[in-house]
């Protein structure tokens, strides 16, 4: 579509089509359009334009601009340090949301457990890390 999101039909403007029908309906272009919010203006793109040109440049892959850092997101036309970090930052607060801090009294009764506790912060990482884990067997702590 030609012209800014705000010519365009109201039943086809990201947050206009989430309010009546739910985020559930809108395409990943859109949701990330809503994140950065404004298009470029020197090269006339819309925020959709540059949300599909961000899901373009990671190979249709979100784990994969989920996990860029901002060098990278920076490197796509027409995202700047403004809209890199509001995308770093929703992508790491889905990420808190997703996992969970271990508590104090929480404990590990299985090898799963241990799994999907740690799986969560490490699996988009690009680096290799080396953990640790103690166990202490004893149950009256």
């Amino acid at each position: 579509m030609q012209g800014g999101i705000k010519e365009w039909p109201e039943d086809e403007r990201p947050r206009e089509k989430m309010f009546k029908q739910g985020a559930a309906v809108l395409s990943d272009a859109e949701l990330l359009a809503l994140i950065i919010r404004t298009g470029d203006p020197g090269s006339r793109q819309s925020a959709i334009d540059l949300g599909r040109g961000m899901i373009s440049h990671f190979s249709n892959n979100l784990r994969e601009l989920a996990s860029a850092d901002l060098g990278e997101l920076c490197a796509i036309p027409g995202i700047g340090p403004a809209k890199a970090t509001s995308i770093k930052a929703a992508f790491t607060l889905a990420a808190r949301f997703q996992g969970r801090k271990l508590e104090r009294l929480d404990r590990f009764t299985s090898p799963r457990q241990i799994f999907d506790y740690f799986h969560h912060e490490f699996r988009d990482s690009r680096k290799e890390y080396f953990l640790v884990l103690l166990l202490d067997g004893n149950l009256t702590n």
